[in-house]
């Protein structure tokens, strides 16, 4: 089988498949990815352990921080303790919730970080009318946006004098 066709079929599983877990399996959400095809997760309960994802998914499905997966366990394991069996998108994640088959932990917790994440909205400047005169100089910069990537320099009146005279 090529890399196209196996491609084409993992993504169609993963996406088209509704995957309820079975008994053994948990659902997780992934912390971060320390590498080499390895993710730190946490179950439902807060415990926090390495999972591996299979071959098939390698290089094909790409898992990000904050993404839901179900697990199956291994025993033999020290570090790694689960293998992937399946990667959650939003669709199964709804249809989870709906079915009542989703952690409880989860729901809350995601509550939690939709409300911390949310970016609070720029007030609007009440539009000032233009006057004639000296009012309107450009020495008035507080109606300007502000770009809050960027670190804000403040430059000094006694810093610009010495400027001028040097």
């Amino acid at each position: 089988m090529s890399q196209a066709t196996k491609r084409k079929h993992v993504v169609k599983e993963v996406l088209g498949e509704h995957m309820v877990p079975s008994d053994h399996q948990q659902i997780v959400r992934v912390l971060r990815t320390p590498g080499n095809n390895l993710h730190e997760v946490e179950t439902a309960q807060g415990q926090r352990f390495l999972v591996s994802m299979p071959s098939k998914y390698r290089k094909n499905i790409w898992i990000k921080r904050g993404d839901f997966l179900i697990v199956d366990p291994i025993e033999e394991g020290e570090k790694v303790k689960a293998e992937i069996s399946f990667v959650l998108c939003k669709d199964h994640v709804r249809s989870l919730k709906k079915d009542g088959l989703w952690p409880e932990a989860f729901e809350v917790a995601e509550k939690h970080n939709n409300n911390r994440n949310r970016r609070p909205t720029q007030p609007e400047l009440p539009a000032e009318p233009q006057s004639s005169g000296e009012e309107s100089s450009s020495e008035d910069d507080s109606d300007l946006f502000v770009n809050t990537n960027r670190r804000q320099y403040h430059e000094s009146e006694e810093e610009s004098e010495e400027e001028e005279t040097a």
